[in-house]
């Protein structure tokens, strides 16, 4: 068996699982068909996520500016919505594009790891710490958008390598574990894998792979630890996946390019709005908290 047979066999297996468990869930938590804006949601963000925006950042700042999901929730609601999504995404750039397998393997199974042990904290997290990691999540995702639309003139590099070795094996497994556990608070993985390859001297065509390879492993994983704990919203979750696989399928096979640097830059802008936003509700909430802790106090 090819490492590309036994990774869309893999792909397969964590669809299946992942789907059982939407359909568990569904059935318990009662949760009723999506509105349209959500779908619609899904299917933008998944249509720009193939063809190299991301979907986490621009999905959470939709979430936060329409309110459709409660903050605490976004976390979880991204990764088990946009799982499928990144399933019949990954199942695509594994196919078209040939990673160097050691490589390949190595950095999914560190992202999956990350996710794993990144999932198990965020999903018990209380909502105000929840806020203020997904605000620092926002704006570090702006700054990577920013260097990912510079990083011509900024990094100067164009690598042709399609794995890695040695010293930078090691760097790109370390940093990879690292990106899927801040995947779990909605820091998604396109610009930082692009930085990341574009940085070990890789073709930059090698994130694709490497990211949507990894997320599709990882979403799983950390989806189902989401779904134990019911921290997201069934309905916007439902809305990403049949919205966002048209939307992958149309991207993929229809449209395949764009020229995405005005996009990114329109991102870079909705971004920093959500992440302030999210901010500051954290900070009414610590406030908030802090004037009922001084009436308490004032009782005699």
């Amino acid at each position: 068996m090819t490492v590309q047979l036994i990774l869309h066999v893999g792909l397969a297996i964590v669809a299946i699982v992942i789907i059982a468990a939407l359909v568990r869930a569904a059935r318990h938590l009662k949760a009723g068909w999506p509105k349209p804006v959500e779908s619609a949601i899904g299917f933008v963000t998944n249509f720009f996520d193939t063809l190299g925006i991301g979907s986490f950042a621009p999905t959470t700042s939709l979430f936060k500016f329409l309110r459709l999901v409660p903050d605490e929730r976004i976390p979880g609601t991204l990764n088990v919505g946009h799982t499928l999504p990144t399933i019949v995404e990954a199942w695509i750039y594994i196919l078209i594009i040939s990673v160097v397998p050691l490589t390949l393997i190595s950095l999914i199974v560190a992202a999956v790891a990350g996710a794993w042990l990144g999932a198990g904290v965020v999903s018990r997290l209380p909502r105000r710490y929840v806020q203020i990691g997904m605000g620092v999540a926002l704006l570090a995702a702006a700054a990577l958008f920013v260097l990912s639309n510079l990083r011509g003139s900024y990094f100067g590099l164009t690598g042709d390598a399609l794995g890695l070795t040695g010293t930078r094996l090691i760097i790109g497994i370390v940093a990879s574990f690292s990106l899927g556990a801040l995947m779990t608070i909605g820091i998604g993985m396109y610009a930082p894998a692009m930085i990341l390859v574009s940085l070990l001297g890789m073709n930059p065509k090698a994130a694709f792979p490497i990211m949507m390879g990894s997320c599709a492993f990882l979403m799983p994983i950390a989806s189902l630890r989401f779904i134990r704990y019911e921290a997201f919203s069934m309905r916007a979750a439902l809305g990403l996946t049949l919205g966002g696989i048209p939307g992958v399928l149309i991207a993929a096979y229809i449209v395949k390019s764009l020229p995405l640097t005005a996009v990114r830059w329109l991102v870079v802008v909705v971004v920093l709005y959500a992440a302030i936003a999210m901010l500051r509700s954290a900070l009414r909430r610590a406030d908030a908290s802090e004037s009922t802790d001084e009436k308490l106090a004032a009782v005699p």
